[in-house]
């Protein structure tokens, strides 16, 4: 999480968490002229539950502000920004070129010629390898070392590279991904509420709904509730998200819509294989599945990758450059017999 994370202060196992209706009333007291969106829970934040405000309801998804709460006390841990920062700078780049959506989908490109640049190569090794042993180096020249070199680290990383290659433009289509959902399930979860009233004074406990939800889904936790009105759901549905407690299921996410005015549950459904495949395919790309250990042998490979960049870059510059030159010895060489010619 981009940000300084809220660490929660150690309590006895067991201490009760307080109602989410307070915890929300809160956060609401710190920014009165502000409405709620979201409030979310991570597995890496345990006992820490993160308010998400804006000025109104729908203001642009990057305009918020951030209140990170103990759930079992109501206090205020920190108020993170997630939009400042060296390390915001650089997701941004690698997100978006802070371009929005023109710009994930020049990377989205990008990544797809880095696909095919891998495919290629793959075509490329195997018949010339077929002469020489697997992993050999020769030193005879610099050329020749860094030819065999770019070869061996390409093919050891090939499939790490492909993985990451492949989810990174997966990645880039996830705002084609909610147009998608948004247009196909939840406008079918919502439509019995197509002509309704807009609802009006106080909504249903937001603590209502996160347990409803829960009691519907009781071997799932709660990941992130969107309050109604927000793109996530409709405007008279809290909208909350449960994800699995394995690994893999962690990473997938169940819809269930809560009734803003009575509280009960409308409809809960799991998500179209599309929005699964863009879900698995984060973690993978970012090496987020393993924690720490997974995050170091990525960025080993990262580094690795970088090197087979670099070192393609260099080889073909040197051929480039010893072509330009045999072009040059051989206009010379015409020159010349052109130059004895006219002399006899």
């Amino acid at each position: 999480m981009l940000g300084k994370e809220a660490q929660a202060p150690v309590m006895a196992e067991g201490t009760p968490r307080k109602s989410l209706d307070v915890i929300v009333d809160t956060a609401e007291k710190l920014k009165p002229d502000h409405v709620v969106r979201y409030v979310f829970w991570t597995e890496e934040q345990p006992n820490v539950v993160t308010v998400s405000m804006a000025d109104s309801i729908d203001s642009p998804p990057d305009v918020a502000h951030f209140v990170a709460l103990d759930e079992r006390t109501a206090e205020v841990l920190n108020q993170p920004k997630f939009d400042e920062g060296f390390m915001y700078v650089i997701y941004k780049l690698h997100v978006d070129m802070f371009a929005g959506i023109p710009g994930k989908l020049f990377l989205g490109l990008m990544g797809l010629l880095f696909v095919i640049a891998i495919l290629s190569g793959l075509m490329l090794y195997s018949p010339i390898m077929k002469k020489y042993d697997f992993g050999m180096v020769r030193d005879r020249t610099k050329r020749l070392k860094w030819l065999d070199l770019h070869n061996l680290l390409g093919i050891v990383t090939v499939v790490w590279a492909l993985v990451v290659g492949f989810t990174g433009v997966i990645n880039t289509t996830s705002d084609i991904v909610l147009g998608l959902w948004q247009q196909g399930q939840l406008a079918e979860m919502v439509a019995p509420y197509k002509n309704a009233q807009p609802l009006s004074g106080k909504l249903s406990s937001f603590d209502n709904a996160v347990k409803v939800a829960q009691h519907a889904a009781p071997e799932m936790n709660v990941s992130i509730v969107a309050f109604p009105g927000t793109i996530f759901t409709s405007k008279h549905h809290y909208a909350v998200f449960l994800r699995g407690n394995t690994p893999v299921t962690s990473r997938l996410i169940k819809p269930a819509l809560i009734d803003a005015k009575d509280g009960s549950l409308t409809d809960m459904r799991d998500m179209p294989w599309f929005v699964n495949a863009l879900f698995i395919s984060q973690p993978l790309h970012f090496g987020d599945y393993g924690g720490m250990p997974l995050k170091i042998l990525w960025a080993a490979f990262d580094i690795i990758t970088i090197v087979v960049l670099c070192s393609g870059l260099y080889l073909w510059y040197i051929r480039r450059k010893a072509q330009e030159a045999r072009i040059t010895r051989i206009e010379e060489a015409m020159e010349e017999e052109k130059f004895e010619l006219s002399v006899k």
